[in-house]
């Protein structure tokens, strides 16, 4: 029969934890707080090369850096791979703050700087403290995980108002717009005002003009 752990073991374990942790957030200041006017873009990791999508994402990639911006990814493949392409092929600063999960092996090839952590709310802590808008594209759970973050911090106050752009089809962001407006709302779950948060972009032209009015 397995041992259990003592409490004093336990005790010593998360301990070790919490410098680990400490060693994340350390590393991750001194690597970004040099980053000028970031731009995180956030996306499926399950796009693939050829895919209208992917098109899309590396276009967005570009033409952020093209403006100047810093692109921000999570640096994994699928959107996050399209849009660092993007913005290194064009020139610009391209950044990945990556996790370690199983399925992603390590980050992208087309980064100019890059982060890998341990704990993704010390990843999200790097996410929201260098970047001045967020574009979400069309993603799956861990997109939308970060989606609900950023609106939350925003909503309590706990960060600035900034841009929150949802680029994409309307076929994918109607129907969560709706609910929200049909269910959350009436319900009073939600402040009307709250929908306001996020706003739509259909072209990458549209994009642009949402996140220029970030604050500096």
């Amino acid at each position: 029969m397995e041992k259990s752990l003592r409490s004093d073991d336990i005790e010593a374990r998360d301990t070790w934890r919490v410098f680990r942790v400490m060693a994340e957030l350390v590393d991750g200041f001194e690597t970004l707080s040099s980053i000028p006017r970031g731009i995180t873009v956030f996306g499926s990791a399950r796009t693939r090369p050829g895919q209208p999508d992917y098109a899309q994402a590396e276009e967005i990639g570009r033409a952020l850096a093209k403006a100047g911006y810093t692109v921000i990814t999570g640096g994994g493949p699928g959107d996050m791979e399209a849009v660092n392409k993007g913005a290194l092929e064009a020139g610009g600063r391209s950044v990945g703050i990556a996790i370690e999960v199983p399925h992603e092996t390590k980050p992208n090839a087309f980064l100019t700087t890059v982060l890998s952590f341990r704990y993704f709310f010390v990843r999200k802590v790097m996410f929201v403290k260098y970047s001045r808008a967020f574009v979400f594209l069309p993603g799956g759970l861990g997109t939308l995980d970060e989606m609900f973050e950023v609106l939350t911090l925003i909503q309590t106050g706990k960060v600035d108002a900034c841009p929150v752009v949802l680029f994409g089809d309307d076929a994918y962001w109607d129907g969560l717009l709706g609910w929200m407006k049909a269910v959350l709302v009436p319900r009073g779950k939600i402040h009307p005002g709250d929908l306001d948060l996020m706003k739509r972009a259909r072209t990458v032209g549209e994009v642009l003009d949402l996140v220029a009015a970030a604050p500096e």
